[in-house]
């Protein structure tokens, strides 16, 4: 009885309001969780992280947020300009939670999961009949899941590495730091005290590891986690606190009631289940609702109830005083980036930064550079600083080219970030500007002075900036040379000039201070001329020579008793290429970005641009014998096969920024098993493939055997291109060029070849996949 009479005086004291005007950083205020066990949390409005931070909306812009964040265009046709956000997908939500939570959850959902916004659709019934229901429905989810619960991790490691990475991912950006048991989660905090009762481990693993794949409207975006971390983030989560899971009361009747139940509370308006897509708005359209009465009533009785606070609730009827319609795209960027919490961490313009709370969990392994190494870079023009390529990259394919800095960019998906780079672009785009063309004659003469700035006899770019894939001899600054595939030129040009003009406060000098250039011995002084040389000594890319006073030396990685893997970018890997070699010389490459295993050599492994795992290239010691680099799985056939598209220095911007995401295509990591192997795990659509090779010798000869484990809810086929060039097909399961013999090994059980096909220069295998899991073997013989 104390606890809860203290936690009614607190809540009583400090009242919880979730709106608020643009304002400097916000103080802290104690919200109490679960204080012991069996005391559950008190109910509190919906929480919009960024309305938290120093944000740029009006109420009305917060209201129509609200709108967006609340899915009421789910009910209300014509409530929100835009589709309703997808709510988490509950196919396999028995895999997941704990079905003593689900029941509670459904009961009562702001005891549960204080400030969620899934409303209570049960408010209005007497106790009885909200538990038979509750129980019902929660028999019905369990009853769809045809996924075994992923096994327990097992307890959180003792040294601290689940509480370090927590704090330094970037995760405090949303939720609040967790360092002290009992500490005060900040204001506007997501919070995280029923986690322990709502997750099975082994799920909770699964979905920090995939979050987008449940939740693909991104509020809870994919952090890029191995399947290491993921385990390691979930036991700290968690902690002591893991439930067993009660066994659900099923039965046919039972079943058959949640599911009449689940229908005729309208859940499938929000939720996706047994594969169907959310129903179609069903509730009063906007012009017949009165916004006094219903959701928006300060007791909603039997309508759903999302425990609105009284700002908010205004905000709602300000954004609904006319008919809603699009936002003007400046607002649209502003209302997005409130939205998803990227004020968090960036500030835009006067808006968002790293609030003084949670600047001490922001860490580099370069301090020496200074906040630009732990800081995430400001978004204030960013549409005219990068290049709507590298946006692409950036927000979709999680590039990033400060390894440095120890928080990540979240990954926000497709859904939660539809139409933001073209917008930003728009919002931000200035007058075209390009560095005129160097003529042939003058050719030399321009890198020469380029590579003279760059070097310690010049401007010494190198002491801070790593360069071409070989790090600098001081601070390990961003590599200097992606200048030219992130940056434009205009913006570029206006950042050499004066550094801190764009990031107060940064160490880099400004070489040409008022427009003087520092070097008037080299191109003449003529400022306009040294930034244009550099300019160009960028666009020159790997070919570019390297200046005075770079470390120059490309260690050579040797194979020893077990299999080695080196993460980089490389000619015959991509972007995103993973070398393997394994002992005898047999070493294969894998292409992260596509899926495909793309090219095999025998001798020596790699020379790489420096040690340390992604953080350079890395080139085959051997001439390797070149395989597809573009998208390897389609589940659906395309005639012609879909092609990685081609850039160059004349064309750099990429035409599909989408490719391979959109062909169904995403990486999902990899670990490193028995002997150093590793298994890449991705999926083609919603097929999921694991994928390992090993050595083996057949005939005195070596080959490479890589086994591909198949997972699909369904019965299906998917479809592989195998090999490209002059082929020679036999019996149907043999490919054969004139570098490379491909055989795919039969098996009575599992996967199966169904059809191949061998034209226009390319071999396209069929594999027929069984429900569940499926294994197919394929040998890979070099012929020279």
């Amino acid at each position: 009885m104390f606890v809860l009479e203290t936690t009614r005086k607190m809540h009583n004291v400090l009242p919880v309001t979730d709106l608020f005007p643009p304002s400097p950083f916000r103080q802290t205020y104690p919200i109490v969780l679960a204080l012991y066990a069996g005391i559950t949390a008190l109910g509190a409005s919906p929480v919009i992280p960024g309305f938290h931070a120093k944000h740029p909306l009006d109420e009305a812009q917060q209201g129509a947020v609200l709108i967006t964040e609340l899915r009421c265009a789910a009910c209300h046709e014509g409530s929100s300009p835009s589709a309703p956000l997808s709510a988490p997908d509950l196919s396999e939500v028995g895999s997941r939670l704990n079905p003593d939570f689900i029941r509670k959850f459904i009961e009562n959902p702001h005891s549960n999961d204080p400030a969620t916004a899934m409303p209570d659709l049960l408010g209005g019934l007497p106790e009885p009949e909200r538990k038979e229901i509750a129980a019902s429905v929660t028999a019905y989810l369990l009853s769809l899941g045809k996924s075994e619960p992923t096994p327990d991790p097992g307890p959180a490691p003792q040294d601290g590495s689940g509480s370090e990475l927590y704090h330094e991912a970037g995760c405090v950006a949303c939720h609040s730091p967790l360092e002290k048991a009992g500490a005060e989660p900040l204001k506007g905090a997501v919070g995280l005290g029923h986690v322990g009762a709502k997750y099975r481990p082994g799920g909770l693993a699964d979905f920090l590891q995939d979050p987008l794949k449940v939740r693909p409207d991104g509020r809870m975006p994919d952090m890029k986690l191995s399947r290491q971390e993921a385990e390691l983030l979930a036991a700290f989560l968690i902690g002591n606190e893991a439930q067993k899971p009660a066994a659900p009361e099923g039965g046919e009747d039972r079943i058959a009631a949640g599911k009449k139940a689940f229908t005729e509370l309208r859940c499938d308006s929000c939720h996706a289940v047994e594969g169907n897509k959310p129903a179609l708005a069903s509730s009063k359209p906007f012009a017949a609702m009165d916004l006094n009465a219903g959701c928006l009533s300060e007791k909603p009785g039997s309508a759903p109830d999302y425990q609105l606070s009284a700002i908010q609730r205004t905000a709602i009827r300000k954004a609904l005083a006319t008919k809603p319609s699009a936002p003007k795209t400046a607002d649209a960027v502003k209302m997005r980036l409130t939205a998803l919490n990227c004020i968090s961490c960036h500030q835009r313009d006067d808006y968002g930064g790293v609030s003084p709370d949670l600047d001490s969990y922001f860490h580099s392994t370069e301090e020496a550079l200074g906040n630009e190494s732990r800081i995430p870079p400001t978004l204030t023009d960013v549409g005219w600083k990068l290049r709507p390529d590298w946006m692409n990259k950036v927000l979709y394919e999680a590039e990033r080219v400060r390894p440095y800095m120890k928080t990540r960019m979240p990954q926000y998906g497709t859904e939660a970030l539809d139409g933001l780079p073209g917008q930003l672009h728009d919002v931000d785009q200035r007058e075209p500007f390009d560095f005129p063309p160097i003529p042939q004659a003058e050719d030399r003469n321009v890198r020469d002075a380029a590579t003279e700035l760059l070097g310690d006899k010049g401007l010494n770019c190198i002491a801070c900036h790593n360069y071409n894939g070989k790090e600098s001899p001081g601070m390990k600054g961003l590599d200097i040379m992606t200048s030219y595939q992130r940056l434009q030129p205009g913006w570029y040009n206006e950042f050499m000039l004066n550094p801190a003009k764009f990031r107060p406060g940064i160490i880099m000098p400004s070489f040409w201070p008022d427009g003087k250039a520092l070097r008037a011995d080299i191109l003449g002084g003529d400022t306009e001329a040294q930034i244009a040389a550099l300019w160009h000594n960028f666009s020159l890319g790997r070919s570019a020579r390297d200046p005075s006073g770079l470390r120059v030396e490309e260690p050579e990685i040797t194979v020893g008793d077990t299999a080695v893997t080196y993460r980089g970018r490389s000619q015959v890997a991509g972007y995103r290429g993973i070398a393997v070699g394994f002992p005898g010389g047999l070493n294969y490459a894998f292409n992260a970005q596509t899926g495909a295993l793309s090219a095999i050599w025998t001798g020596k492994f790699v020379r790489v641009g420096w040690n340390g795992q992604g953080s350079g290239n890395f080139t085959p010691l051997e001439k390797a014998i070149q395989l597809p680099q573009d998208v390897a799985f389609l589940t659906e056939p395309k005639d012609p096969w879909p092609l990685a598209p081609i850039r160059s220095k004349e064309n750099p911007v990429n035409p599909d920024p989408l490719y391979p995401r959109q062909h169904g295509y995403a990486f999902k990591g990899y670990s490193i098993g028995e002997n150093g192997i590793p298994t890449f795990r991705y999926k083609s659509g919603e097929v999921s493939i694991e994928d390992a090779s090993h050595t083996l010798s057949i005939d005195s000869k070596t080959v490479l055997r890589r086994n591909l484990t198949f997972t699909t809810k369904k019965a299906t086929s998917i479809h592989f291109r195998a090999l490209t060039g002059n082929i020679e097909t036999r019996a149907g399961n043999i490919f054969k060029n004139e570098d490379i013999s491909l055989t795919f090994l039969q098996s009575k059980e599992g996967a199966s070849i169904a059809e191949s096909k061998s034209s226009a220069g390319e071999a396209i295998v069929t594999i027929a996949l069984p429900a569940g899991t499926s294994k197919l073997t394929l040998d890979y013989a070099p012929l020279r």
